[in-house]
């Protein structure tokens, strides 16, 4: 269950009132009149069933809600009516496999965002992934793959793709490509001052590395462990159920890949480099494709399932139903 709620002037309350109340996915409408302060005008709110959100939301940006006004989505973790019941048994569909594309969109352009704590999560996990490859340590680069924020950009662009979104790719690929750099420049500075130091050799970069040899093997396999990991994340991101984003972080190289070519740079390790290199490239490719093949999968199948009906042709063939036998 969703809720729907509506900030908008007073002389679109009316045509937004009743393309609620005619949806059978709306459990609860409620109108408070003269609450908003700005715009000034009236706050309307909605239950609505997960699987029927798409729906509304295109009628009520037709009707130019988020130009006048503001429409915010937001989950409801837990109720307990019986219309909601209802609401839901109602709409076709399953709540738990409903993407509601507002809020797709709206997480895509947040984890996209070129920001400071942005380019500070993606340094210091290369950089944690730089001391892995080093210490030749598997845990490391787990916790390196964990806290790696390029998922979320990655999965932006299959959105981009899917939803026609040209703000979006732009947006995306910025953040991709400024973040991978920056990140690959500061592992290599500090490569650099390891290597002046004498922490870091070169043996310890180009040496045997049974735990992490795999970050500059690239092979058939780290394409298809790339792909499979990507469409799990997108189910995750898009549906109710958000349990599998860790191990999709777990599954892919991206960011040991960007430590180990930081750290190559800095020794002249071009073998390194080179390797790495198309293992980053091969699994932001993977999970680009698998992102948008899995959106564009989900947007065809939804597109067939019926709308939500309308409660007056709903109430009109229950009348029309003769009365069960007694």
């Amino acid at each position: 269950m969703l809720r729907l709620t509506a900030t908008i002037p007073s002389h679109l309350t009316e045509q937004v009132t009743r393309v609620l109340s005619d949806s059978s996915a709306v459990s609860t409408l409620s109108v408070l009149r003269g609450a908003a302060v700005r715009p000034v005008g009236d706050v309307v709110q909605a239950d609505v069933a997960r699987e029927g959100a798409n729906v509304l939301v295109d009628r009520l940006r037709e009707l130019g809600v988020h130009e006048d006004g503001t429409l915010q989505i937001e989950p409801v973790t837990t109720w307990v009516s019986r219309t909601g019941f209802e609401a839901e048994e109602e709409t076709p569909g399953s709540s738990a496999d409903a993407v509601v594309w507002a809020q797709v969109a709206q997480r895509s352009y947040d984890d996209s965002e070129l920001n400071w704590t942005y380019l500070s999560f993606m340094s210091l996990a290369t950089l944690i992934a730089g001391v892995a490859i080093v210490l030749d340590s598997q845990i490391l680069v787990i916790g390196a793959m964990v806290l790696g924020p390029e998922f979320g950009a990655i999965a932006a662009l299959g959105v981009a793709l899917v939803r026609r979104r040209t703000l979006l790719l732009a947006v995306a690929a910025r953040a991709l490509v400024v973040g991978f750099l920056v990140a690959i420049v500061v592992t290599c500075l500090a490569g650099l001052v390891g290597r002046a130091l004498g922490w870091v050799t070169l043996d310890d970069i180009t040496g045997t590395r049974p735990a992490t040899g795999f970050i500059y093997s690239p092979d058939k396999w780290s394409f298809i462990v790339a792909v499979l990991a990507a469409a799990a994340g997108v189910l995750s991101l898009t549906s109710a159920k958000v349990g599998g984003l860790s191990g999709v972080f777990i599954s892919v190289t991206t960011i040991p890949a960007a430590g180990n070519v930081g750290l190559g740079l800095a020794f002249g390790a071009w073998d390194e480099v080179r390797g790495s290199g198309l293992q980053l490239v091969l699994n932001i490719v993977g999970m680009a494709l698998a992102g948008w093949l899995t959106l564009a999968l989900q947007q065809a199948v939804w597109s067939r399932v019926p709308a939500p009906r309308s409660h007056s042709r709903l109430s009109r063939r229950i009348h029309a139903e003769p009365p069960p036998p007694r």
